[in-house]
């Protein structure tokens, strides 16, 4: 599994990595710019399956169902603990199922 911390750099690689024509669209711009376009192509494609951003890094990136299932939990488990909530009572405000 990849780590936390580069999950989110991996999707990206791999969104690049599926979408050739974007690579191609945007070969003249600045690294930084690159980046940028990338981040917003990314999210757009995130939008259009009406998921939000993290979750479609997820999807990229996992290995298998069970992998993303294990991710997705321990990414709402953090956004409780951030939030100060109990595990129980965000499960049941965010319809978060499978709660282990």
């Amino acid at each position: 599994m990849i780590a936390k911390e580069n999950r989110h750099q991996a999707a990206l690689d791999r969104y690049l990595a599926q979408h050739p024509e974007l690579a191609e669209e945007i070969a003249a711009l600045s690294e930084p710019e690159q980046r940028q376009q990338i981040e917003w192509a990314f999210e757009d494609a995130a939008g259009e399956r009406g998921l939000q951003a993290w979750e479609y890094a997820l999807e990229l990136i996992a290995e298998s169902p069970e992998a993303l299932a294990v991710m997705r939990l321990e990414t709402h488990r953090e956004v409780a603990e951030a939030l100060g909530m109990s595990w129980e009572e965000y499960c049941q405000f965010n319809d978060v199922q499978g709660h282990a």
